[in-house]
């Protein structure tokens, strides 16, 4: 567990990571540099949960060297369903990872919701149900491997 004590917010103890594939992991598919050794630095200390409808096929065979789960959803769009994961797990224990318009209520239900702008765009209302964007997957992933970083955003 990571627990990050944020002034004027509170403590997050966050269990769980759940991510987006497509657009926050990966780039056409393909996992982009850093994300796997960062993800399993996190392992360590968080279970790792991967959510996907695959558009191009290629998450299980990109994440086989990530310790964390992989769940390809079996509807498209995936919206509800990302959402419903996050609650399940634990809302209040669940760090939620992604940029898609289908990512938006699992980044709003999480207890920290992280927006990557990434290469392939970030959707608005995504944008609009994070808690922090930033520019890239490993930026996202170094605000939980050094949560300092975390604090100086989010503090008030």
């Amino acid at each position: 567990m990571i627990s990050v004590d944020i002034p004027g917010c509170g403590t997050v103890q966050l269990k769980y990571i759940v991510l987006d594939y497509n657009g926050t992991m990966a780039k056409d598919g393909l996992l982009q540099p850093g994300v796997e050794e960062n993800l399993n630095r996190l392992s360590e200390s968080m279970e790792v949960h991967i959510l996907t409808a695959d558009t191009f096929g290629k998450c299980r065979s990109e994440c086989k060297n990530i310790n964390g789960i992989v769940h390809i959803l079996s509807q498209p769009v995936g919206g509800e369903a990302k959402e419903a994961y996050v609650e399940t797990l634990g809302a209040e224990f669940t760090v939620a990872v992604g940029n898609g318009a289908n990512d938006r209520l699992m980044l709003a239900k999480a207890a920290l919701g992280i927006v990557i702008l990434g290469p392939e765009g970030t959707s608005v209302q995504a944008l609009q149900n994070a808690d922090v964007a930033v520019k890239e997957i490993t930026d996202g992933l170094d605000l939980l491997l050094r949560p300092k970083r975390l604090i100086a955003t989010l503090r008030l």
